[in-house]
């Protein structure tokens, strides 16, 4: 495991428990988020989330699809989301530790990938997506929804390094959308759908659909 990658895994372990205490800012958003996702999913589908984090969108959407499998850097984060688990009947849904770059998880074997908030947390973009691509079936479907930092406050990018400097705040990459599209493009994907969800305020982090190639 990298420098980076092993800092922010304990960041990450360390604020699981207040992290899943957290409200969700704009649940209108999240609730078409959710909606969008469910209907490119079929009970055919085997699902893979990256970053699922405790697990609430997982537990949302697993229904939707065959087979979904959730996943984490954090063993603290999926302990949580196996705690919530265990209360709810969701029999095709599994949780695993694990990052799409050092990970074994095998080529092919999906039909949609899901990463939502977590492109602008991931060491290399380029080198996630690239592995993404290879764990997806051809054809297959990578959905995200990225925050990106060029569309916020300015005063939020300044801060940060702030706060990751006293252990506040992950590392953390800035850019546009159409950065994540190029970024996308350069990794064989071709894009299908582009869409903004979000009803609470200026929405920065844009829903997209890319099938690979």
């Amino acid at each position: 495991m990298d420098a980076r990658l092993e800092k922010d895994t304990r960041f990450w372990n360390r604020v699981a428990r207040k992290y899943a205490a957290d409200p969700i800012a704009d649940v209108a958003g999240y609730e078409n988020t959710l909606k969008a996702v469910s209907q490119r999913l079929n009970l055919n589908d085997s699902v893979i989330e990256i970053g699922c984090g405790t697990g609430s969108t997982a537990l949302r959407l697993a229904n939707a699809a065959g087979k979904y499998l959730a996943t984490d850097l954090s063993t603290e984060m999926i302990a949580i989301a196996q705690e919530k688990a265990a209360a709810e009947d969701v029999p095709n849904l599994t949780f695993a530790v694990g990052e799409p770059v050092s990970a074994d998880w095998p080529d092919a074997a999906y039909d949609c990938a899901l990463a939502f908030n977590v492109l602008h947390l991931v060491s290399s973009p380029s080198q996630t997506l690239a592995a993404i691509h290879r764990m997806l079936k051809p054809g297959g479907l990578f959905i995200s929804k990225t925050p990106c930092l060029k569309r916020m406050n300015p005063m939020i990018r300044l801060l940060i390094p702030i706060m990751k400097l006293f252990g506040k705040a992950p590392s953390v990459s800035v850019f546009a959308p159409e950065d994540i599209e190029a970024f996308l493009l350069k990794a064989n994907f071709e894009i299908v759908e582009r869409a903004w969800h979000g009803e609470k305020g200026k929405d920065t982090r844009p829903y997209v659909v890319a099938r690979k190639i």
